[in-house]
């Protein structure tokens, strides 16, 4: 949602208009977003702090309930340390996942705020045999133009270093993440949507996704990515938008544009204002288990 819909607490132009061309128009929609801290309700309302009140909690897919979705379907009856804030907390207690702080199953991290016991809390859970699994992969958050803050991508891979212990990620750009969603949709519609477009702004994690969902992708230019890297990537968006503006009259006349395909890029050059990978899934050798560094220099 952050640098599609609005930017800090501020609407992006146009993108009232679009929710409520969805909204008119009977258009099924569901916003994800990696930010595992928010439950749906907590979305729904600062929506309509920043004037769109048409929203409710089932409009609105977060990482953490896609992570308590994944765990509650793969491993029915588990339990788990818990490193994250209020979404991630109702996520696993709405899915019956106990807090087990004694011998979980699991330690699940997500976004927010830590300290240094509960890290090392983690830690000894894992050494005991529980599998750390993180909401997203994002080793930071952009907060505004110039401001990030650390992700759960970063807590995750704390975590990984001390223990020489793998992380599983859930959330975009994990398939589970946009397969959990289409059902939502499915569930929304009492049917099977006959065309899913994903929109977003950031090519390693919405675009990244939608591609190996087999889904169409739409990339807005509100956010993160920026135009002149688009070309340095294998896997390419559908369309390339200024903003969900540009879609407005399209669902309100139900005709789409016949510009489909994205412009290609001959001449692009890397934009990268923050060093190092974003993503914990970026790391190229991700299937390869972590060495465990030394315990001194």
């Amino acid at each position: 949602m952050d640098g599609v819909i609005y930017r800090e607490n501020n609407l992006i132009p146009g993108a009232a208009d679009f929710i409520r061309a969805l909204v008119s128009t009977g258009t099924p929609f569901l916003f994800l977003t990696n930010n595992s801290a928010p439950t749906p309700e907590d979305l729904a309302v600062r929506m309509k702090h920043l004037g769109v009140p048409e929203l409710s909690g089932r409009h609105f897919y977060t990482s953490a309930l896609n992570t308590a979705d994944f765990l509650s379907e793969t491993d029915p009856g588990c339990t788990a340390f818990v490193i994250g804030e209020s979404g991630l907390q109702t996520a696993l207690h709405e899915r019956k996942i106990p807090n087990d702080a004694i011998k979980p199953r699991y330690v699940v991290v997500g976004e927010g705020a830590t300290t240094m016991e509960r890290l090392t809390k983690a830690h000894e859970c894992i050494e005991k045999g529980a599998r750390l699994i993180a909401t997203n992969p994002d080793n930071w958050c952009p907060v505004s133009s110039d401001k990030t803050r650390p992700g759960a991508g970063a807590t995750a891979a704390f975590l990984e270093a001390s223990t020489g212990r793998r992380a599983y990620y859930c959330g975009k750009p994990n398939g589970y993440m946009f397969h959990r969603a289409r059902r939502k949709l499915s569930d929304l519609v009492l049917n099977e949507p006959d065309h899913v477009v994903m929109i977003g702004d950031t090519m390693e994690t919405d675009i990244r996704g939608a591609v190996e969902a087999g889904m169409q992708s739409f990339l807005v230019m509100t956010g993160s990515s920026q135009l002149e890297s688009v070309s340095d990537y294998v896997y390419q968006p559908t369309r390339i938008l200024q903003s969900v503006a540009d879609l407005t009259e399209e669902v309100k006349t139900g005709k789409v544009s016949d510009r489909l395909n994205s412009p290609a890029f001959t001449n692009g050059h890397a934009s990268h204002p923050k060093p190092g990978t974003r993503h914990q899934t970026d790391i190229f050798d991700f299937h390869k288990p972590r060495p465990r560094p030394a315990m001194t220099k």
